[in-house]
């Protein structure tokens, strides 16, 4: 789903106290009751809310939102994020590409590209560019994910450290307000990890309601990657932490 401005309030507001009550966020946004009842069951369907005796708060730390929802959520965030990437990607270089429905459509928007060299573990962004003209894909082995078609375990990151790429292009689930990015699977955590490692220059995407989620394990830190393609001004407390690490933020318009 897109978010209205009411909904964007709702979601800021249980971020900043982890849980809240629909008659105070009602009373917070001067609408009815009803009207949050509404656009919080709107947003607990795209896994973006959980309620709670009453009350409403964030979804698990432990468990990604479904991959179908991932697809529409923010869509044409990702997109216009992709269109930054792919206009910064020049021909004729080589790229790590990983997991997520963000990095995918980064893959769509690269389609026209000339000569580039794709390494990744996804078989959609696989999918995506291996019937383009000017592009080489080099999939990794390893083990299918059938909820996403990302491909992970030892194999993988062994396979992933015989490359050293130009750019690491790498989607998230969190980022929290110290810098710390975070992501719910241990197991695409460490690919994610090796992918850093074997970049010459590490791109993040990331939409921005990954700014301050919740997720389990820690992957890196702000201060490991180069350039956040995203898609709104972070948060102040964020943005603090980027200007220190010199990490160049790229918000598309």
């Amino acid at each position: 789903m897109t978010l209205n401005p009411r909904q964007r309030r709702i979601l800021d507001a249980v971020r900043q106290q982890v849980t809240v009550s629909l008659e105070a966020l009602a009373q917070q946004l001067e609408v009815t009751p009803q009207t949050v009842r509404r656009d919080v069951k709107l947003m607990e369907e795209a896994g973006l809310l959980a309620r709670y005796h009453g009350g409403v708060g964030l979804p698990s730390s432990v468990q990604n939102i479904d991959y179908s929802d991932r697809q529409v959520l923010n869509v044409d965030a990702k997109r216009r994020i992709a269109s930054a990437v792919a206009a910064q990607v020049p021909s004729h270089c080589s790229l790590l590409i990983n997991i997520g429905t963000t990095t995918e459509e980064v893959a769509r928007a690269l389609v026209h590209h000339q000569g580039l060299h794709v390494v990744t573990n996804n078989l959609n962004v696989a999918s995506i560019l291996c019937d383009s003209p000017g592009c080489e894909v080099i999939l990794a082995g390893g083990v299918v994910r059938g909820r996403d078609r990302g491909i992970v375990g030892e194999t993988t990151i062994d396979f992933i450290r015989q490359f050293k790429v130009d750019i690491g292009i790498i989607g998230i689930s969190s980022i929290e307000p110290d810098g710390t990015l975070r992501d719910f699977d241990p197991r695409e955590v460490k690919v994610a990890q090796a992918i850093i490692e074997q970049s010459r220059a590490v791109w993040l995407v990331a939409d921005h309601d990954k700014f301050g989620r919740q997720a389990l394990m820690r992957m890196a830190h702000a201060s490991q990657i180069d350039v956040l393609f995203t898609d709104a001004k972070p948060p102040e407390a964020l943005a603090r932490v980027l200007r220190e690490a010199k990490v160049n933020v790229v918000i598309a318009q």
